[in-house]
C-alpha cells in the first residue's frame, strides 16, 4: 500500500537520511534543506517589520512615572524574544511557526494597560507575564488543543481563508494601495506618481509573474529586488529620500550594539493599581485574544502546509500551544508585549517550509538582528506587502473545499472570512463563525452536532461580544 502524505507526517520516527534528516523529518514531510531554509529567509523578511513596528507602537505612550521605551531597546528585546521563541518552536515542536511580539496585543499594552489604565511600563508587563503562565496551564491540562480539536473542519478553512484574505488587505494597506476613508472605510489609491505604491506595484508585478512561472524561492527573490528597487529609488532622491529613517538606503553602520536593559523589567502591582476586578479583566482580555488568535493562525497554516491529519487535527498540537503559550509570558518578561504566532509564516509555508527547520532559520536571523538592526531596517514595508497578498491568494485556493450549499456551514464560514479583514482581527472572525455555527445548530434542533466544548467556547464569546457592546 502506497505511504501518504499524511501517514508520513505521523509516522515520522522511521530512521534514514542526515542527522538533520531525521532530527526535522524533512524527508518524510516532503521537503529538502534548501527549501526550509530559503522558507526562512522569506518568513523572516516578511516579518522583521516588527522590529520597527513594536517599538513604534510601545514607544508611542509615556507610563504614569513619565517613562517612555526607547526605539533601540525595544527593538532589541522584539528581536530578542521572537529570536529565543521561533527556535523553540522550531527545536521542540518541528514546525514552521514564526513567533514574534503580537500586533494589536503590543497597542492594547500601550494604550490600554499604560494609557488608559495608568500602569507603568513594568506592570503592564506584567499583566503579560500572568496571562502567559494561565494559559500555559490551559496548554498542559489539555483544554487548548481539545478546543481546536472540537472544531468542524469546513470552519478551520474559513478560518484559513479568513486569514489569507486578512493577509492580503495587510499587505494592500503596506503597500499604500488601500488607505482609509471616512465615506466609504477604505478606498482604493492608485496613485503610480507616489513612489510608495509605485514599488508596491512593481513589486507585486515581479513576484507575480515569478509565482505564475513556479520559480523557486519566488517571494524571496520578490522580497530582495523591490527592495533593491526601492534603494535605487531612494537614492535618486538625496536629501528628500522618500524613505526615512534609513529605510531603502545602504546603511553606514552595519552592527549596533544591543541594549537588554529592559529584560526582566516587570512588577505584579498591577493588582494593587487596578483592583481584583479590573486586574481580572484585563488579564482575560488579552487571553481571550491570543487563545483564539493563535488558534485561527495555527489551523489555517497547518491547513496551508498540507500538515493537518485526515480528520483536521494536527500532530503534536500541544507542543505547538505551549511554545505559544510560553512566549507571551516571554514577551512580558522581555518587555516586547505578549509574543504570539505569526500568520506570516505563511510566506515561507507557500515557499515549502514543512519543517521546525524553517522556524530555527528564522529565529537565528531574529537573534543576528540584535546585532546587526541598522541592515534589518533596510527592507521598506512595500518589498514586503506584495508577498503578503499573493500568500493570500495561496490561502484562499481552499474556498472550493467548503460545503457553501449548507447554510449551517456556509453563513459561519461567511462570517468568519469577511469579519477577519474587516475588523482587523481573527478574534472577532473565530467568534463570530462559532457563535454562528452553534446559534444555527441549535435552532436546527440539532444539538447533538455540537461538541460540548463548542457551547463552552461560544458563551465565552457571547460575553467577549456582549461585552465589547456594553463597554
Amino acid at each position: 500500500m502506497a505511504t501518504t502524505d499524511q501517514d508520513r507526517l505521523i509516522h515520522v520516527g522511521e530512521p534514514g537520511g542526515s542527522g538533520l534528516d531525521r532530527f526535522f523529518h524533512i524527508t518524510e514531510r516532503g521537503s529538502t534543506p534548501r527549501a526550509e531554509i530559503v522558507a526562512g529567509f522569506a518568513t523572516w523578511l516578511t516579518m522583521a517589520y516588527i522590529l520597527f513596528v513594536n517599538p513604534a507602537i510601545l514607544g508611542a505612550v509615556a507610563d504614569n512615572a513619565g517613562t517612555t521605551l526607547a526605539f533601540p531597546q525595544v527593538l532589541t528585546v522584539t528581536a530578542l524574544a521572537a529570536g529565543l521563541m521561533t527556535l523553540a518552536m522550531g527545536l521542540y515542536a518541528n514546525y514552521p511557526f514564526a513567533i514574534a511580539a503580537g500586533l494589536g496585543l503590543n497597542g492594547f499594552v500601550a494604550f490600554t494597560l499604560v494609557g488608559t489604565l495608568g500602569l507603568t511600563w513594568p506592570q503592564a508587563m506584567g499583566v503579560i507575564v500572568v496571562e502567559g503562565a494561565i494559559i500555559s496551564v490551559l496548554v498542559l491540562t489539555g483544554f487548548r488543543e481539545a478546543v481546536m480539536n472540537a472544531i468542524p473542519m469546513d470552519l478551520k478553512r474559513a478560518i484559513g481563508i479568513g486569514i489569507g484574505l486578512f493577509l492580503a488587505i495587510i499587505g494592500l494597506v503596506n503597500g499604500g494601495v488601500v488607505v482609509d476613508s471616512p465615506a466609504t472605510l477604505i478606498t482604493l489609491n492608485p496613485n503610480l506618481s507616489n513612489l510608495h505604491v509605485l514599488t508596491f506595484v512593481v513589486g507585486l508585478a515581479l513576484t507575480s509573474v515569478l509565482v505564475a512561472r513556479k520559480m523557486k524561492g519566488a517571494l524571496l527573490i520578490g522580497i530582495l529586488a523591490t527592495t533593491v528597487f526601492a534603494i535605487i529609488l531612494n537614492q535618486g532622491f538625496g536629501d528628500s529620500a522618500i524613505w526615512p529613517n534609513g529605510i531603502a538606503k545602504i546603511p553606514s553602520d552595519i552592527v549596533a550594539s544591543p541594549d537588554l536593559g529592559l529584560v526582566g523589567k516587570i512588577n505584579f502591582g498591577f493588582f494593587d493599581v487596578l483592583g481584583l476586578a479590573t486586574a481580572a479583566a484585563a488579564i482575560l482580555a488579552v487571553m481571550l485574544s491570543d487563545f483564539f488568535d493563535t488558534m485561527g493562525t495555527v489551523v489555517g497554516l497547518a491547513d496551508e502546509a498540507g500538515l493537518l491529519d485526515d480528520e483536521g487535527k494536527l500532530p503534536g498540537m500541544n507542543r505547538v500551544l505551549l511554545v505559544d503559550s510560553v512566549a507571551a509570558a516571554a514577551g512580558g518578561l522581555t518587555s516586547s508585549s505578549s509574543n504570539t504566532t505569526y500568520i506570516e509564516s505563511a510566506a515561507g509555508i507557500s515557499e515549502g517550509g514543512r519543517t521546525g527547520l524553517t522556524s530555527v532559520v528564522v529565529g537565528g536571523l531574529f537573534l543576528l538582528a540584535i546585532f546587526f538592526s541598522p541592515i534589518a531596517g533596510v527592507i521598506p514595508a512595500e518589498a514586503t506587502a506584495p508577498v503578503l497578498v499573493i500568500v493570500g491568494y495561496f490561502m484562499m485556493q481552499a474556498v472550493g473545499e467548503i460545503n457553501w450549499r449548507d447554510p449551517a456551514v456556509g453563513i459561519p464560514a461567511l462570517l468568519t472570512i469577511v469579519m477577519m479583514p474587516f475588523t482587523y482581527s481573527i478574534t472577532n472572525g473565530v467568534g463570530a463563525g462559532f457563535l454562528a455555527y452553534v446559534v444555527i445548530k441549535l435552532l436546527q434542533g440539532k444539538f447533538r452536532e455540537i461538541h460540548p466544548l463548542l457551547y463552552v467556547v461560544a458563551a465565552v464569546f457571547a460575553w467577549y461580544f456582549f461585552h465589547g457592546l456594553l463597554a
